[in-house]
């Protein structure tokens, strides 16, 4: 039987103006697929293909019939590079199974979930039940992982080198600096996996409705580095709120006291993230060497009226 070719989604393929790295994974992605698909004797179960923002997903079946997913994921992507290892770790407890792994083609052969995310629960209830899974994903870190403490350092060496040009708020670059300087020397910064990126989308329910973790970039790290995604995400329901601010300090509260977590610490990386996911924006207009366009000015925006809404 010829095999269904592989069109990738545009959502996908724009990737490729990232630069000539992206541009060259997608060129030799359905290949690398159409590959993998033959040596895992698997079949695809329809011809769409999902994605990620560096990832294909393929619904398959296994050759005993099984129900699964192929994931191959952007060989450049740094901070996704031990999710197979971390998914191995965890073993399925709240997180999806690995069933087969190629760490060296970054592909995956996960169990196929429901494509219900968190985004369907109100949101304080996914908060709730966000919180609950970060026991699951908190265990003691595998020595291979990459530690938090060495990205966030050289994000605020690049936040720091950018000087007082860098369009955001003095205050604000100044406290993630201080801040942030201060958690990377921290011992207790470093020694828990972290998942990286848990949000809404990256919670899905299994056949039986139970919610379960996905798509992590492990790290060696803290905890309380983890609730910042929670409140960026989902921004439209925030700025339909009343008061947004107290609509995104309803989220913070909610995870942090649902975790126990530390409520300044919590703060304080949140405040950090925020400002260095605003800077991020600011270096890919940079790199266009263009001004910030309404999409990106909004982005920042957002990621400074998240760090505010947590501080007194």
């Amino acid at each position: 039987m010829t095999p269904t070719p592989v069109q990738l989604p545009p959502g996908l393929t724009r990737q490729a103006g990232l630069g000539p790295d992206w541009a060259d994974w997608l060129d030799a992605l359905p290949r690398r697929i159409h590959d993998l698909l033959d040596e895992w004797e698997l079949s695809r179960d329809g011809a769409e293909v999902w994605h990620g923002f560096c990832s294909a997903v393929l619904p398959v079946h296994t050759s005993a019939g099984g129900r699964a997913v192929l994931k191959v994921s952007f060989d450049g992507d740094d901070e996704g590079a031990h999710e197979g290892l971390a998914l191995q770790h965890w073993s399925g407890r709240r997180t999806v199974r690995l069933l087969r792994a190629d760490p060296g083609r970054r592909a995956l052969l996960l169990e196929r979930l429901t494509r219900r995310d968190l985004t369907t629960v109100p949101e304080l209830e996914a908060c709730a039940v966000v919180a609950g899974l970060y026991a699951e994903v908190h265990t003691p870190a595998m020595p291979q992982l990459r530690h938090l403490t060495s990205y966030v350092g050289t994000w605020l060496d690049d936040l720091e080198a950018a000087g007082p040009d860098v369009p955001l708020p003095r205050r604000m670059v100044g406290q993630a600096l201080s801040r942030g300087r201060d958690l990377v020397a921290d011992p207790a910064s470093t020694g828990v996996v972290v998942h990286g990126d848990l949000h809404y989308e990256n919670v899905l329910a299994d056949d039986d409705g139970t919610w379960v973790v996905i798509d992590p970039k492990p790290m060696s790290g803290d905890p309380h580095y983890e609730p910042a995604p929670m409140l960026w995400n989902r921004w439209d329901e925030v700025l339909a709120a009343p008061d947004p601010r107290t609509a995104v300090r309803r989220r913070f509260h909610t995870l942090v006291d649902d975790a126990a977590l530390d409520e300044d610490r919590a703060r304080d990386w949140v405040v950090v993230r925020s400002v260095i996911n605003a800077h991020w924006t600011v270096q890919d207009a940079v790199r266009a060497r263009q001004d910030l366009d309404a999409e990106q000015r909004a982005w920042v925006t957002m990621c400074l009226a998240v760090a505010k809404a947590v501080q007194d």
